[in-house]
């Protein structure tokens, strides 16, 4: 500690101080840090991409490079809207964790129009064609005069794996676009595709109260 062997085990590490093991210096703890990303179409949530497709960490400003920020979650390729990018591990874990089941809301364009039928079988929780089983998903049309088709919105709680995009192949509609436009609390807004913003504190402590983790310090 400060260059000096240390004997005491419950010495407290207070900010300035440097460490050592073995003669190397440990790092200084990393501050956590919370970006909100509008994901754009035809970007991967990945760190890296073995076949060279761009990821989402490509879209990072140059002040949130070098912080260890990684996604929470996944968009598919061809889907887009909110990522939320954070190296709390913690946070993140809950987040993702199907125990919380926190809510993700989705704009879904689809392909003429959407029968009630439809609808009442995903709010009723439908068995995927694989037999996988389903939560009960809120479900309503957006009031929109696009002549492309029907706009859904859609509230889900679990995270099965590209669930709204199988879910409407099962039921026979066509996804023109696809996009998370809240979650856990934090909203879209009028972020364009590509665009970052940092989480404000407030945004921050909500989420974290929303998995049941304490304020930070």
């Amino acid at each position: 500690m400060n260059g000096v062997p240390e004997t005491t085990p419950g010495r407290r590490v207070l900010p300035g101080d440097s460490v050592a093991v073995d003669g190397r210096p440990l790092p200084a703890r990393r501050e956590h840090a919370y970006l909100l990303l509008h994901k754009p179409v035809g970007t991967v949530c990945t760190i890296s991409d073995p076949q060279g497709r761009p990821t989402v960490m490509d879209l990072l400003p140059e002040t949130a490079r070098g912080l260890g920020l990684f996604p929470v979650g996944r968009l598919d390729y061809f889907s887009e809207g909110l990522l939320l990018l954070t190296n709390d591990g913690d946070l993140a874990n809950r987040l993702i964790h199907p125990r919380h089941h926190v809510d993700k809301v989705y704009e879904v364009l689809v392909r003429g129009d959407v029968p009630e039928r439809h609808l009442e079988i995903m709010r009723s929780g439908m068995r995927l064609s694989d037999g996988t089983p389903l939560l009960p998903v809120e479900a309503s049309r957006v009031l929109t005069q696009d002549r492309r088709g029907t706009l859904l919105r859609l509230v889900l709680r679990q995270g099965v794996n590209r669930q709204i995009r199988r879910m409407c192949d099962d039921l026979g509609l066509t996804i023109l676009r696809l996009t998370r436009v809240a979650e856990g609390g934090l909203s879209l807004g009028t972020l364009k595709a590509a665009e970052t913003r940092v989480l404000e504190p407030a945004e921050v402590r909500a989420l974290r109260k929303s998995v049941g983790l304490p304020e930070k310090a």
